[in-house]
């Protein structure tokens, strides 16, 4: 074999820092988009929020030179919407390879980036409702007295908020020890799991007497952990938990609940499989209380929180702000819809004029890094801006495919894959899945996230395609029409949707009742 030199010209694509920032501003929520923004403030002394809207911005063109009077303003002010549908999607001066969000490094004069700052949060609701008024009782007095509610929404956990509590009890040394042994001892749900005795054998491992000496000690620690707020804290099981609950309403309550409550307690009593099936007879056996207590006393159950420390754990105080607000135009058959940037997450950032004009006047030591910082918070800006114009863009889309949802709701939501929308943007199907991961549109409906209106689809008998969105839809009205003596089974509504022109096998049936958290057909007859 031969050897020899050839020249070889080929193309790649070259993930540079800057197209990196733009990837990794794309895909991220709009709260850890607010992190990134205070996080580039603080190291960045080139980069500043515009505080007042309408004042005078010279924002980026001034690190360079100082535009005419009668120059046209060219800056993206932040003002894509509201625009109608039709007109809300802006095109991109370059076409976006995968994970590509565009190539800057050409331009010379950025403009700012502006919005509001304020946000308005929403608390993510708790799976059994929560609607139950928390108890207000506790050790600290009545000047003192704090809802646990407002302090889970800072930052102080269920532990400190426990010790602050046990604070005003006047306990001896060694119960004051072991009660914030017990209080450190509980989970995130603010359960008691390991019970006293090892509790005591893992302190005392060798010592019989020691460990007697313990587990009394956190018997009585024990009680006076389940006075404290919130009620149900320190329980070992749940049937203690909503039992502590009950006792601390039966304080509260009116007349009226009086027996609801005492039902309830002897309901808690009992096997908790019987309450899960929610056999009305059966308890109403058990407990000699007649039917109609047992069901009011079912459904103040439901009302009481299975996971006191809820409040408390980080990862449960979620908040939703939708990135993309959707607003009808008219009704009926010439309603049209009006896309636009929620202003509220739009920030409102530029370059420094002083420090940049500065910067261009005098050049001297370190004038290179100092330069270098001056360009990053230059891309920065940009970056932002590619991250909210293809945001609305790809919003935009999906409104325009999805038009019979925000007309007539769920059951007309059509099949949508990521190919369709990337296709049409001329973007790639990874770029779409960031863009539509963690983002949020606000319709007449409701508020989803983008990953919502896509769906797979079903066959039909006339040969076309339902989608699964609609077929859960369709599945959520069978369950809630049926005969509660007689629930429909897997099979039934499989069939059902046959009726209705839909192939959905019943283990389809299956995934879709469980993604939709519907127990089964045993579990929801009420016996």
């Amino acid at each position: 074999m031969k050897q020899g030199l050839a020249l070889r010209v080929s193309q790649h694509l070259a993930l540079t820092p800057q197209l990196q920032q733009s990837i990794r501003l794309l895909q991220l929520s709009t709260l850890e988009l607010g992190q990134e923004i205070q996080q580039m403030l603080d190291e960045n002394p080139f980069l500043e929020v515009q505080a007042e809207e309408g004042g005078e911005d010279f924002g980026i063109p001034v690190a360079d030179q100082r535009p005419a009077a009668d120059e046209a303003e060219t800056g993206f002010e932040g003002s894509l919407g509201p625009q109608d549908t039709a007109s809300a999607s802006t095109t991109s001066s370059s076409a976006e390879t995968e994970g590509d969000s565009g190539d800057f490094a050409g331009g010379e004069s950025e403009p700012s980036w502006e919005g509001d700052g304020s946000t308005e949060t929403v608390p993510d609701d708790g799976e059994w409702g929560g609607e139950a008024p928390a108890a207000k009782r506790n050790n600290l007095g009545e000047d003192d007295e704090v809802d646990a509610t407002e302090l889970a929404r800072g930052n102080e956990s269920l532990q400190s908020w426990l010790h602050r509590q046990a604070l005003a009890l006047r306990l001896g040394e060694e119960d004051q020890m072991a009660l914030r042994f017990l209080i450190e001892s509980l989970n995130d749900d603010g359960y008691l799991e390991e019970p006293l005795e090892e509790l005591a054998a893992a302190l005392a491992p060798d010592d019989l007497e020691q460990q007697e000496e313990l587990v009394h000690r956190f018997t009585v620690a024990l009680r006076l952990l389940q006075t404290l707020e919130p009620p149900g804290v320190g329980a070992r099981n749940l049937a203690e938990c909503l039992t502590l609950q009950l006792k601390a309403m039966q304080q509260d309550e009116e007349d009226e609940d009086i027996a609801a409550c005492a039902a309830a307690l002897k309901i808690c009593q009992q096997p908790i499989d019987l309450l899960a099936k929610r056999d009305v007879k059966r308890l109403s056996q058990i407990c000699g209380e007649p039917e109609a207590n047992v069901r009011s006393a079912i459904s103040l159950i439901t009302r009481l929180e299975p996971k006191p420390g809820r409040r408390f754990v980080d990862v449960e105080r979620n908040i939703v702000i939708p990135d993309v607000i959707v607003t009808q135009v008219g009704r009926g058959s010439r309603a049209s819809f009006r896309v636009q940037l929620n202003p509220d997450v739009m920030p409102r950032l530029r370059v420094h004029d002083v420090y940049a004009g500065a910067l261009k006047a005098h050049k001297g030591e370190g004038h290179q890094a100092l330069q270098q910082r001056l360009q990053e918070a230059r891309w920065f800006i940009k970056n932002i801006q590619q991250r909210f114009d293809t945001i609305l863009r790809v919003s935009t889309a999906i409104v325009e495919r999805q038009r019979n949802f925000f007309i007539h709701g769920e059951l007309a939501m059509r099949p949508l894959v990521l190919r369709e929308i990337a296709d049409e943007l001329g973007l790639h199907e990874s770029t779409i899945s960031r863009v539509t991961t963690a983002k949020y549109m606000a319709t007449p409906f409701g508020t989803f996230e983008l990953k919502y209106f896509f769906g797979s689809a079903l066959g039909t008998e006339t040969g076309g395609n339902a989608s699964s969105t609609a077929v859960r839809a369709l599945i959520k009205q069978f369950v809630a029409a049926e005969n509660a003596k007689k629930p429909l089974s897997d099979s039934q509504i499989s069939e059902m949707l046959k009726e209705q022109g839909i192939e959905c096998a019943r283990r389809t049936v299956a995934k879709y009742r469980e993604a939709l958290r519907i127990a089964p057909a045993n579990l929801r007859k009420a016996l």
